[in-house]
This record gives C-alpha cells, structure tokens and sequence, in this order.
C-alpha cells in the first residue's frame, strides 16, 4: 500500500495515493520561492493530502507576481515549515519533497518541467524528457 508522510511537527500530512504529475521543476517562480536551481514538484490530488491541523496553517501567495493565483504556499503558522501548496480550486496539493518533511519516500522525477531556453540555463541531458510546460499527456483533476 501507497503510503507518504510528512510536515512538521505541529502539522502533519500524508497520503495513501500515487501522484497524479511529478516533475522536476525549472519555473522562475519555483526557484525565487526555494531557492533551488530545479525543484522536485509532485502533484496529489487535492482529497488524496490530509493535513490533520489545517487550522494552523499560515497562507500566502505562491506566486508574488500573481497574488490572486491558484496557488498558496502554506506554512505552519508556529514555525514557519512549509507544509503544501493548496490549490484555491481544488483540484491538487503539491508537495516538494525536500523541503516539506518527504525526503526521499516518493520516486524521483521522471521529467522536466518548464524549462526556458532563453533562461540561458543549459538543457538538461540526463535523458528525461524536458518540456517547456507539463508533460503533454497531463490533465488538471476534476475539483473536490
């Protein structure tokens, strides 16, 4: 049985469900918000990520330039962890594994994702595919 865990220590979170999109991340966005070069990016359908203390979740735009996006980056409102992004719309819970208490429990990224030649960052050659957006076959869920 599919089993994922994480969070911190005043908010918990896990999932008993694949992933619905999992990537590695190349946006503009990804990488002012964690700092990373890439980001490992993994997509759950939103009922398939309980969280057992929503209330204590801190909510702030994901992205600055779109404050009104769908995205929020949720962050324990003790101390400060991120926890998830919450989609305003339902449809998922994204979770990078590395800075959200999963580590190494959920399979690396088997693609790229969003990657901008006119970043001047080189094209990744490790033999994934790289796409400028999501994988072409990737469909939104339906809204919980």
């Amino acid at each position: 049985m599919t089993h994922y865990a994480g969070g911190c220590s005043h908010i918990h979170t896990h999932v008993d469900h694949e992933p619905v999109d999992n990537h590695t991340c190349h946006c503009s966005v990804c990488k002012g918000v964690t700092g990373q070069d890439t980001t490992h990016v993994v997509f759950f359908r939103h009922g398939d990520v309980v969280v057992d203390n929503e209330a204590g979740l801190k909510r702030q735009p994901f992205n600055a330039k779109n404050p009104d996006g769908p995205l929020e980056l949720c962050t324990c409102g003790e101390c400060g962890a991120p926890i998830m992004l919450d989609d305003k719309q339902r449809r998922i819970r994204v979770i990078v594994p590395n800075l959200m208490g999963y580590g190494d429990q959920i399979a690396p990224a088997p693609y790229h994702a969003f990657y901008d030649p006119a970043s001047g960052v080189p094209r990744p050659n490790d033999g994934r595919p790289v796409y400028e957006g999501l994988r072409p076959d990737f469909t939104w869920p339906e809204p919980v």
